[in-house]
């Protein structure tokens, strides 16, 4: 049976509405494609929680966690991922890229123009329609 694994995803939107996307390394699974930040829920924390210590780990910035957009499961080869992702506001610091290979500010009519990990791709579609 193939593992699930719960992933918080971050969508961060800057005061030119625009948001933030991150490259995966080479070096990460799905590698060189793009995906919202974020990570896996530890035991016993919440979306929020969880949320708010992958952005202060992977882009050493502090954000304020909100609602649920888009909650979604992906079958890859090797696993199934939950992939929740979460309205997020930057309260401090600016994003920096420890494990990614690229952080980019982008609006939302130019989402399409990455190419998006799988399981990510649900969260840009909804992105695109609510404008």
């Amino acid at each position: 049976m193939k593992k699930t694994v719960k992933v918080v995803a971050a969508v961060i939107e800057n005061e030119e509405n625009e948001i933030l996307c991150a490259l995966r390394s080479p070096e990460m699974t799905i590698p060189n494609m793009w995906e919202f930040p974020g990570g896996k829920v530890e035991e016993g924390e919440d979306l929020q929680e969880a949320l708010e210590r992958e952005i202060q780990e992977e882009l050493s910035c502090e954000i304020q966690a909100q609602d649920v957009i888009k909650d979604h499961t992906h079958e890859y080869d090797s696993f199934i991922i939950q992939l929740i992702a979460l309205r997020a506001k930057l309260i401090e610091g600016n994003p920096t890229a420890q494990e990614h290979s690229k952080l980019l500010w982008l609006h939302r009519e130019n989402l399409p123009s990455l190419k998006w990990a799988p399981a990510d791709i649900p969260a840009v579609e909804l992105l695109m329609k609510n404008k």
